[in-house]
């Protein structure tokens, strides 16, 4: 029969071997890539630029600035060149000449068929409007739409940067469950050597060694759920920063007090007049408003006169060396009098664009005062939650270690160690999240003031 002692060199033995083994195998093996250091600021930088949601934010500027640039030519001089060669036939009574003709038998003098002819024409047109006040509004208004497109953008962007700072907060939040599991686990191990080596001296029943190793169990199992929330969290980091799924990510930043600041006001009244600043949803409401007064503008302008000059210059014969050269000059002033009303009708549409614009911008104010207001009662509470959960852990991992001390010394079973250790569980999991409320609060303050970006 083996003794104790040669099984454990034995067992020792394999486990050296087995360790020898997995390194032979793995300097065998490929090296894997090395993971992508992310930390938070780095995040909330990709975020703000680098996303296809923030890049098509941009491209829908560039198309504003773009119909700008169409709206302006209305107001700038138009040239073209044409040239033309033309052979025809026409008949002279289809353009009012009629030739008097002497009485029959004799023939006409003039044939009714002319031609065929050739006509060779080259022009050079020109033409400037020299008063057009509609499309000087138009100008405007196009001005103000790129405005609220560069505002829509904002928006983009702070949606974008909120997006990424949760899902990094989240997956942080992840790995420091997935420290605290594997704490647990190492505590369930040593409380199944410490029931093993207690039942040996023969001070402790066969079930505290059942018990210990079912906590064991318990915590693996949790580990292993841990472990799977981490891998989802960096999957929804890479896909908030518009990166491939696949790529290893490896977070820089914890669960600190820091995680999530940004510049924001702490007193109430400092944070509101902050947000109502720097919010774009309210910069590109504005916009629109302002856009669609200029539009109405562009619309009561058009009853005004249009001056416009236009120029016309070539040369044109029957033949190339017989063409001479022509021109024409025009000043042309046209008064609209009446459209049907028409006018009239797309007023009113944009009068009531207008009024919904002002609504809405009433509304999304008293929203971004609601909405700080909240995130301020969000960060006092978590910040008071912490507190609490420190202290709570503190006591758990007290009464842990007295229970361990306790059973150690064989007076009290191994039952008040699994429940003090299920107590710190629980103590780690609140501690944990009251660490992540407060970061999501401050995060969530951040974007109620407008100032996503400069989270750090």
């Amino acid at each position: 029969m083996v003794s104790r002692s040669n099984s454990r060199r034995l067992l020792a033995g394999l486990i050296v071997l087995a360790v020898l083994g997995v390194a032979s195998v793995a300097a065998q093996a490929p090296a894997a890539t090395a993971p992508l250091r992310l930390a938070f600021a780095d995040a909330v930088n990709l975020a703000a630029g680098k996303t296809p949601v923030v890049e098509l934010a941009t491209l829908r500027t560039t198309e504003a600035d773009a119909r700008v640039r169409q709206a302006r030519a209305a107001l700038l001089p138009s040239l073209s060149v044409s040239g033309a060669w033309l052979n025809r036939t026409f008949n002279s009574k289809s353009l009012g000449i009629d030739f008097p003709s002497p009485p029959p038998p004799q023939p006409p003098l003039v044939p009714l068929l002319v031609g065929p002819f050739n006509n060779y024409d080259t022009r050079l047109n020109a033409a400037q409007t020299l008063f057009d006040w509609s499309s000087v509004v138009r100008v405007r208004a196009a001005g103000a739409q790129a405005d609220g497109s560069r505002a829509e953008r904002g928006v983009t962007v702070e949606g974008s940067v909120l997006t990424a700072a949760l899902a990094y907060v989240r997956a942080v939040r992840a790995q420091s469950v997935v420290a605290a599991r594997q704490a647990d686990s190492v505590i369930a191990a040593e409380l199944v050597g410490l029931a093993e080596a207690q039942r040996a001296a023969g001070v402790s029943p066969a079930i505290d060694v059942t018990r210990a190793r079912a906590q064991l169990a318990t915590a693996q199992g949790l580990l292993l759920v841990a472990k799977n929330q981490l891998d989802r969290g960096r999957i929804d980091v890479a896909r908030a920063l518009g990166l491939d799924p696949a790529t290893p990510l490896a977070f820089a930043d914890s669960l600190a007090p820091s995680l999530g600041a940004a510049d924001v006001p702490v007193q109430r009244d400092s944070a509101v007049t902050a947000a109502l600043t720097n919010r774009p949803e309210l910069r590109a409401e504005l916009a629109r408003a302002a856009a669609a007064r200029q539009t109405g503008s562009a619309i009561r302008a058009e009853r005004l006169p249009r001056l416009e000059l236009a120029g016309d210059y070539g040369v044109n014969g029957s033949t190339v060396p017989g063409a001479i050269a022509t021109r024409d000059l025009a000043l042309q002033v046209s008064v609209p009098i009446l459209d049907g009303f028409r006018r009239e009708a797309r007023l009113a549409e944009q009068d009531a664009v207008v009024r919904e614009s002002q609504v809405r911008e009433a509304d999304l104010r008293r929203q971004i005062a609601a909405e700080v207001d909240a995130a301020l009662l969000d960060l006092g509470s978590a910040q008071a939650q912490q507190a609490v959960a420190r202290e709570q852990l503190r006591l758990a991992e007290s009464e842990l270690s007295q229970s361990r001390e306790r059973f150690r010394a064989g007076v009290a079973g191994n039952i008040d160690v699994i429940t003090a250790q299920a107590g710190l569980i629980r103590a780690r999991d609140t501690e944990i999240d009251a660490r992540f409320a407060a970061a999501s609060a401050r995060i969530s303050l951040a974007r109620a003031a407008g100032v996503a970006r400069t989270l750090h």
